[in-house]
């Protein structure tokens, strides 16, 4: 991805945020002097992945299969004698025409509530201990605390104000109902790792490579470990295993 194309996604998403009153912390609005010489103090957003996400899955079609996330605060599965916190919180934006790949989470249950704008559709199905996507099988899935029992393949709508609790192994796939607008989702899960966690069924970049044909609006959690040394942070990030 263009890192201009990166910016006027993250102004736009920025821009519909504030219009559902929903605020994020300082650092969100950082721009590049504000990361510059970045101290100790700070080193918790950089090591948990805090902060600004966008991505086209490598797929160099953000308008078909792209995601805009912000995580406001995370744990960290290698340094959990530093950094205890279990679970994760997360603002997620999905464009009516777009989709997030399919995917199932190996350590990680999350519950995904539509915060406001369109409906959100979420398809699901078990996976197979090699992997594989289980096309047979009945999904167990909890909505709202109601327990549901559903064939494989099934879509479950949530409209704004509706959640749907996800545990590890289940394949889901993220579509918006079709005239009913962008989808604003908040995602409150155990400790998200990006780098770890995820099985996509075909194998994609989760961090899209960019192409810097301007400065950074905004710097994203996968620019951090080139970033880091660009603006001099007075810290050495902890890497993933």
């Amino acid at each position: 991805m263009k890192r201009s194309q990166i910016n006027k996604i993250l102004q736009k998403n920025i821009d519909f945020a504030k219009k559902h009153q929903v605020y994020f912390p300082q650092f969100a609005s950082w721009n590049i002097n504000d990361w510059t010489g970045l101290n100790e103090r700070y080193r918790e957003i950089v090591d948990n992945m805090l902060g600004w996400d966008v991505t086209d899955f490598g797929s160099k079609n953000f308008a078909k299969y792209g995601l805009v996330a912000f995580t406001f605060r995370n744990g960290n599965y290698e340094h959990t004698e530093i950094y205890p916190k279990p679970y994760c919180e997360k603002i997620l934006f999905l464009e009516e025409g777009q989709e997030l790949p399919y995917h199932f989470h190996k350590l990680k249950e999350e519950d995904t509530v539509n915060r406001g704008g369109g409906n959100l559709l979420i398809r699901v199905w078990n996976s197979t201990k090699t992997g594989e996507i289980d096309h047979k099988s009945e999904v167990k899935i909890v909505k709202d605390g109601e327990k549901l029992v559903v064939p494989a393949g099934t879509t479950i709508k949530l409209e704004p104000g509706e959640s749907l609790t996800a545990t590890p192994g289940i394949y889901h796939k993220w579509d918006v109902e079709s005239g009913t607008g962008k989808v604003m989702a908040w995602e409150v899960s155990k400790t998200n790792n990006d780098n770890l966690d995820n099985h996509f069924y075909k194998p994609i970049p989760r961090i899209p490579e960019i192409e810097e044909d301007e400065l950074p609006y905004r710097l994203l959690f996968g620019d951090y470990p080139i970033w880091s040394k660009k603006l001099n942070f007075q810290f050495k990030p902890y890497e993933n295993k």
